[in-house]
């Protein structure tokens, strides 16, 4: 996607988070002018929301937002306890586990020793069976060896952590950015290749500030948004 586009996208994504479900969202015209772009850059932006399922167009109307209920990412500390504060019951499916050499970039991220090894695992994680996030985690395999895909299955990462290894959570650090999916991706989440996504890049620390966690999620853009609230100074 062409930065312009992406940038459209992501402003669109956050227009639409604060407006209601059935909301008529402003003419074309309208949407060049607000954002200083052209027409074909509102209606490639447009198009793909609708593909994706967060819009819809009524010929000779315009286009609405589909009544559909979306999740406030930034409440999602964890999948597993905030899917359960919403009545609803969480699954997690891991489609792919792996026992690595850590790459250099890896080795960078997560300041690893030479040929320290890492687990990485992707993960679907489902509310009441309905496919919401995909997610791609490296934990290192010295500290956490015992964690295998039968684990992962039962039991949720954190209480693993807390429970399994006595190792708590202390400081969490995540950076959200728009996104589209891959066909894997996509093909899991019941969605159409390069539908757009909030990527949300995870980095958690321990008490001594050792990282034990490097999550990349994938959350559907049709089911999630990013809402925060600050006072300034």
């Amino acid at each position: 996607m062409s930065a312009l586009y992406t940038k459209l996208i992501d402003e669109l994504l956050e227009k639409i988070a604060i407006m209601n479900n059935g909301d008529k969202l402003p003419s074309e015209r309208q949407l060049c002018k607000d954002y200083d772009v052209s027409r074909t850059t509102v209606r490639n932006a447009i198009g793909y929301l609708v593909n994706s399922g967060i819009l819809y167009q009524i010929q000779g109307k315009g286009t609405f937002i589909r009544e559909r209920d979306r999740e406030n990412l930034s409440n999602y500390y964890s999948f597993t306890e905030q899917t359960k504060k919403n009545g609803k019951t969480p699954k997690s499916l891991v489609v792919d586990y792996a026992i690595r050499d850590a790459n250099n970039k890896l080795k960078d991220k997560m300041k690893l020793k030479d040929k320290e090894k890492v687990i990485q695992f992707d993960r679907l994680r489902l509310a009441d069976n309905v496919p919401m996030m995909y997610e791609k985690t490296t934990i290192p395999y010295g500290r956490f060896s015992q964690v295998d895909k039968n684990l992962l299955e039962k039991k949720a990462l954190y209480d693993i952590f807390r429970e399994n290894f006595k190792v708590n959570i202390y400081q969490i650090k995540e950076r959200f950015s728009v996104s589209e999916l891959d066909s894997e991706m996509a093909k899991s989440l019941g969605l159409k290749k390069n539908s757009p996504c909030l990527k949300i890049i995870r980095t958690t620390f321990d008490i001594e500030e050792n990282i034990i966690e490097y999550t990349i999620s994938y959350a559907r853009g049709d089911m999630f948004y990013y809402e925060t609230s600050y006072k300034p100074q």
